[in-house]
């Protein structure tokens, strides 16, 4: 069994419960409110600027070339193709990429970035990697999964989220991050390890966390 695999299995309760969410199950079957999509994508936005910045923090730790190139492949689908996506979504509902830079990020996304560049500021590349795999990884399963369902009817919006996260490139980088973790794994000793399967476990907390905050369109109390 590969490192990532038994993390992967030991995640797998928070894994199912995002698949099982209602978000997830709205996108994939059209049933999901608009709100709570708009919702999201602006949340979206906002982790996405922070996830770059950690992608960004891997390459510059990375020791080998040909693994810095493969940051910069991730950087690159991240920062221009699904921004992209993200912005081309929201002017369809209205949202200028004006009011995308001045979306007050909500507790959730707050919590879930400053655990990311925690871990990319004060770990070295293994453990930046575990942090940012459950996103990269979970993504790419759910787009899979819901690619795979029914067509879902009258939310060509729904449908174009669906085709990026299932898409071949998207899947390709995915795996190349997992294979990153376990070769980081084999290279570290016990207690190396053992910080990347935490912040594994973090993130794959928090992306549960993300999809319920937008399923609820979280606010701030006061």
């Amino acid at each position: 069994m590969t490192f990532s695999t038994d993390l992967r299995q030991k995640a797998a309760p928070m894994w199912d419960a995002e698949k099982q969410h209602p978000f997830i199950v709205g996108i994939g079957d059209g049933t999901l409110s608009v709100d709570s999509f708009r919702y999201y994508m602006q949340q979206d936005y906002v982790f996405l600027v922070d996830f770059c910045r950690v992608i960004a923090m891997g390459a510059a730790k990375a020791q080998d070339v040909a693994d810095m190139g493969w940051f910069a492949r991730l950087l690159d689908e991240t920062l221009n193709n699904e921004m992209a996506l993200h912005i081309g979504f929201c002017k369809e509902f209205g949202i200028t990429e004006e009011d995308l830079k001045n979306t007050i990020p909500s507790p959730t996304t707050v919590a879930y970035t400053n655990h990311l560049l925690e871990s990319a500021y004060s770990g070295g590349v293994g453990e930046t990697a575990a942090a940012i795999l459950p996103c990269s990884w979970g993504y790419a399963e759910i787009g899979q999964m819901l690619h795979h369902r029914e067509p879902i009817i009258d939310q060509p919006l729904y449908t174009r989220w669906i085709e990026m996260y299932s898409s071949s490139e998207f899947a390709d980088l995915a795996t190349w991050l997992r294979s990153f973790v376990d070769r980081s794994a084999v290279m570290t000793g016990a207690d190396g390890r053992g910080r990347m399967e935490e912040v594994f476990l973090v993130s794959s907390r928090y992306e549960y966390m993300f999809w319920d905050a937008a399923y609820r369109m979280e606010v701030w109390p006061i």
